[in-house]
Order: C-alpha cells, then sequence, then structure tokens
C-alpha cells in the first residue's frame, strides 16, 4: 500500500480540445506549489496523485494543495494494485482510521470504475466492498442517504481507496486567462477581488500609491504584507509601488474640494493604466463595490472608467461589506488589511464628496495642473516588487 493524495479537477474537464493545455498548467501550478516537500505530482486520466512524501508533511501538503486555483478537491487515499483482496485490505485501513471516533458509525461505498476492462462494475464492486467491510467491522451499519462514512474507491491505473474528501480552491490554473493590473491598496477589499479574478485564471499584477510622508513605511510594508499573502494564492503577485504625494499635493491645492477623491481616482486609473501597459496587462480590477462610499456611486464609477480604454474589472461590484469580510478572513488577508495604517486614499478626504461628479466638471477641474507631467514622473519613478509562493521546505 503506498499513501498518495489524490486530487481532482472540475471546469477543466469542459475544456474540450483545449483541456491537455488546462492540465498541464495545473500540474505545473501544483509543482510549483509544492517545491520543497519532495512529493511528486503524476497527472492520470482525470486526476492527478501526489506521493513520495513524509507522513509528517502530509498536513502542510493538502494545506498547500487546497489554495492551488482549480483543484476542486482532495482525498488522502491508499493506492494499491487492482487485485480484490489488496482492495480490501485497503478498504478495511482506511476504515480503521475512518472509525476512530465512532465505532458504531454509519457507511456507504461509492466505487467508480475508470478501468473498463475491470470485470465487475461500479455497482458490483460497492456491493461486495460493503458487504466485506460488514464482516470485519461489527458496530457498522448501512446508511446510502446520509452516512456517516463515505469509503470511495477508484479503479484506474491502480485501485485508489479514501474515506471523503476536502473542498479545494476550485476555478481555473493559475496564469491561464492573460494577466490584469489590481489597484491594490491596504483596505479589505483590494485583496479580496485580486484573489477572485486570480481564481479565474488570471495573473496578477498589482500597483499600490504610496503618499510619503503622509503615509509612513508601516503603511507601505502593510500592502507588501497583503501581496505576500496573495501570492500564497495566486502563485506571484508584481507589485508596483508608486510615489502618489507630488500629484495628490497639487490636487488638492488646486482643485475643488468636493470633487477631490474623484479627481484622485481618476489620475491612479490612468496611472494603472500606464503600468498595465508595461506588464502586458489587458485588465484593470478594483476592489470597488456600488454605493459603499461617495467615490463608488454609479456616477463616480463612470467618472473613473471614462478615463482608461482598458476594460475595469470589479468582481465585488454586488457584494455587502460582510460577504467581503467573510471572504477577505477565508483568505487569511482581513487581519492585516484591518492593521491602522493609513494609505493614500485618507488623505485630503473633504467633509461632503460630490456623489454625482459630472464629466464636464471634472474636465475643467484637470485643466488646472499638468497633470500629464506629474503622472509621467510618478511611473518613471515606480518601484517593482515580486513575490512568490514560499517553498514548503519539508
Amino acid at each position: 500500500m503506498e499513501n498518495v493524495i489524490l486530487v481532482r479537477y472540475g471546469e477543466i474537464h469542459l475544456k474540450g480540445l483545449n483541456r491537455p493545455y488546462f492540465e498541464r498548467a495545473l500540474l505545473d501550478s501544483m509543482e510549483r506549489a509544492l517545491s520543497g516537500s519532495g512529493a511528486a505530482v503524476m497527472r492520470g486520466e482525470g486526476r492527478y496523485y501526489v506521493s513520495g512524501f513524509a507522513e509528517s508533511a502530509e498536513e502542510r501538503i493538502i494545506a498547500r494543495l487546497r489554495k492551488v486555483f482549480g483543484v476542486h478537491s482532495i482525498s488522502r487515499a491508499l493506492a494499491v494494485s487492482k487485485e480484490p483482496g489488496e482492495v480490501e485490505r485497503a478498504a478495511a485501513a482506511v476504515m480503521r482510521l475512518a472509525l476512530r471516533n465512532n465505532e458504531n458509525a454509519t457507511f456507504k461505498v461509492n466505487a467508480r470504475r475508470a478501468d473498463k476492462r475491470y470485470p465487475q462494475n461500479s455497482m458490483e464492486i460497492a456491493k461486495e466492498l460493503g458487504g466485506y467491510l460488514l464482516k470485519e467491522f461489527s458496530g457498522l451499519k448501512v446508511d446510502v442517504h446520509e452516512p456517516e462514512i463515505e469509503i470511495g474507491v477508484e479503479i484506474r491505473e491502480r485501485a485508489y481507496i479514501y474515506a471523503g474528501e476536502e473542498l479545494g480552491a476550485g476555478g481555473m490554473p493559475e496564469g491561464t486567462n492573460g494577466r490584469a493590473m489590481l489597484l491594490l491598496s491596504g483596505g479589505i477589499d483590494s485583496p479580496v477581488a485580486g484573489y477572485m479574478l486570480s481564481k479565474r485564471g488570471v495573473a496578477i499584477s498589482a500597483v499600490h500609491f504610496h503618499s510619503f510622508p503622509f503615509t509612513g513605511e508601516r503603511a507601505k510594508e502593510k500592502v507588501l504584507t497583503l501581496s505576500r499573502l496573495l501570492a500564497e494564492h495566486c502563485g506571484e503577485v508584481r507589485l508596483f509601488v508608486v510615489p502618489f504625494t507630488a500629484l495628490q499635493t497639487e490636487l488638492a491645492s488646486a482643485c475643488r474640494d468636493t470633487y477631490i477623491t474623484v479627481l484622485m481616482r481618476r489620475m491612479m486609473m490612468r496611472i494603472a493604466e500606464r503600468a498595465a501597459e508595461q506588464e502586458g496587462a489587458k485588465a484593470l480590477i478594483t476592489g470597488e463595490a456600488v454605493g459603499q462610499v461617495a467615490s463608488q456611486t454609479l456616477e463616480a464609477l463612470f467618472s473613473t472608467n471614462a478615463t482608461v480604454s482598458m476594460p475595469v474589472f470589479r468582481p465585488l461590484i454586488g457584494m455587502d461589506k460582510l460577504e467581503i469580510i467573510t471572504i477577505a478572513k477565508r483568505i487569511g488577508t482581513f487581519e492585516t488589511s484591518t492593521l491602522p495604517y493609513e494609505d493614500c486614499c485618507t488623505l485630503f478626504v473633504p467633509k461632503h464628496p460630490v456623489t454625482k461628479p459630472r464629466i464636464d466638471v471634472l474636465l475643467q477641474e484637470e485643466e488646472k495642473l499638468d497633470y500629464q507631467r506629474f503622472i509621467d514622473e510618478a511611473v518613471d519613478k515606480m518601484e517593482l516588487h515580486v513575490f512568490k509562493r514560499e517553498g514548503l521546505g519539508l
């Protein structure tokens, strides 16, 4: 018997003739995620198998695999030959572990015969193995509707026996759907937005606007940490830190107070698009949700969109704050996002910001300064930080 981790994927099944490309991309993602663990990843027919790891490393390997986009579910399995006696012994070993806390559990056997040359069909395998387990474990009872334990048997290259499965991140393998530029603040929303687009196979570059000395080094470090946390899910995050002080100060001194917030967002979008072009990114991502703050009314969102030609993705657009916080906690960014270090978006905020900005007024305000010069200087002085998943080093 060999301890293996059985990995399943979801949407990739629907990719038709392109399926091998996505399967290979998922294999590459898992190999990168497990670097330093000593584990090997093998692709089978509709499954991946992780083997060659120490028993003490299993929990950390599974925790890492669950973060890999494209992984639908995971099972800790025993791999044996397809001889009936070997399958029975493996099933008994798996059941023994599953019964540690409840010797009188209910159970069922789910069988899947992928190897059609195997003499028994799925129903026959489940029936015979269920009968064997009832004889071996006197406290067991069958419940095919709501069992406490589900023993899975898959007849493939070998026989794989397991009890239950753990859900993975789902989505599509990293980098299979191009690259986009995330406007990353130090708040709760934007890391979640980046996570959600990355889950769809979009590689993430990010831009953060830093207004030193109004925002200090701890505010910058907060965003670096958020990028590092995102990389644990996304595989890699390329973060550009943009000096924003000069442009922000000029806006505050030259332009109408009630329009400052929207004007600032328009400048950010222009800079983000410039950075995206350098990265080969095809879209921008923001953490905006309709009506959450004054700069996120439909009129304000329209005004900021008008400054760029790239599509702007807003995956949180219809969510409320509690929904966003739930995801932030699940992906591990919430605690860092709530550290009390201000970002540039909290500076120069007017008491009564305009909620329905007019494009003609915005254009008049922007004519009061040579904003293109400030944008060019900010782009020229951007500093790049690259974050990747840390190796497991087991």
